[in-house]
């Protein structure tokens, strides 16, 4: 029988810190086959993102994007992902594709800082004040449960809105002394031009850019990457992909020896002194949606 887990369902039996133990052992597994495809209908998407890792399955996540259902007051983005056995192929389970982003997103920043960032961090800013952004605050909230959390967000009323929602969130007016002032940043905007200035990072920091996904966006500028030891999830799906690496390599700003790693050389995440500033790339691919939906049905069947 295949097992259907909704949003509500699959959420309850997960942890983050748990998370991202299984990410770390999935990436001593050989390495994901993957691939997009993308079908339209004038302004209408359909997006397939599909990843096979042998000893894991396969995993296709599906998701429509109708950029005019919100009018009509309906949600814009839907979709599932299809999991299937590794040893026949079997269908085992259907997700819901909101849960699997969420927890995949958010999952995969904090492996990198749980390597990355200094332990005793104790000041975090988020930038950006949407959904992802609420999702990072708890993401991040597992591993540094002490840490003073502030938001920054372009529009401020959405800022003050996410603040309202979290206990103890400040809010940010001034990004430059912000990010002077943290130990960690957390970006998540769509931004196609930086919205951080590497002139502003400070020995010791973590960055963590999410939000940039395609080449013609980025969220810091060329000095920020030249000033970090920079780190992505995995070389396949940033490199050529997303502006953050594109625009800074073909400018001859850093170069491809300047990436230190990606989770398949996992060992090399680390710093070499306190003073290291690192920086990750978020980008998300459709290995990791499996990866995280492998780990979200091992939970739900061990409730």
């Amino acid at each position: 029988m295949t097992t259907i887990i909704s949003f509500e369902d699959g959420e309850r039996n997960l942890d983050w810190i748990g998370l991202t133990d299984a990410l770390a052992a999935s990436h001593s597994l050989p390495k994901a086959e993957i691939s997009d495809s993308l079908l339209y209908r004038g302004k209408d998407t359909l997006l397939q993102r599909q990843a096979w890792i042998d000893g894991l399955g396969i995993g296709v996540k599906s998701a429509t994007i109708f950029p005019d259902n919100p009018a009509q007051d309906i949600p814009m983005i839907h979709g599932a992902v299809t999991l299937f056995d590794d040893a026949h192929g079997i269908l085992e389970a259907l997700l819901d594709f909101h849960l699997v982003t969420k927890w995949k997103t958010a999952g995969d920043s904090l492996l990198a800082a749980r390597r990355l960032a200094r332990p005793d961090s104790g000041k975090i800013l988020i930038v950006g004040a949407g959904t992802v952004g609420r999702n990072l605050w708890a993401a991040y909230s597992s591993v540094f449960p002490n840490a003073e959390f502030t938001v920054w967000n372009r529009t401020q009323a959405n800022a003050d809105k996410m603040a309202a929602e979290i206990p103890g969130l400040k809010v940010a007016t001034n990004l430059e002394q912000a990010v002077g002032d943290a130990d960690i940043i957390t970006s998540a905007t769509m931004s196609s031009t930086p919205t951080l200035r590497g002139e502003w990072l400070q020995p010791g920091q973590h960055v963590d850019l999410i939000g940039a996904y395609r080449p013609d966006m980025r969220e810091i500028d060329d000095v920020g990457m030249q000033r970090a030891r920079v780190f992505v999830d995995s070389f396949d799906t940033t490199v050529e992909h997303i502006g953050e690496l594109i625009k800074p390599l073909e400018s001859g700003a850093i170069r491809r020896d300047d990436l230190v790693a990606d989770y398949y050389t996992l060992d090399a995440f680390g710093r070499q002194s306190d003073d290291d500033i690192t920086l990750f790339k978020n980008g998300g691919g459709a290995h990791l949606d499996l990866m995280t939906s492998r780990y979200i049905l091992d939970c739900w069947k061990a409730s």
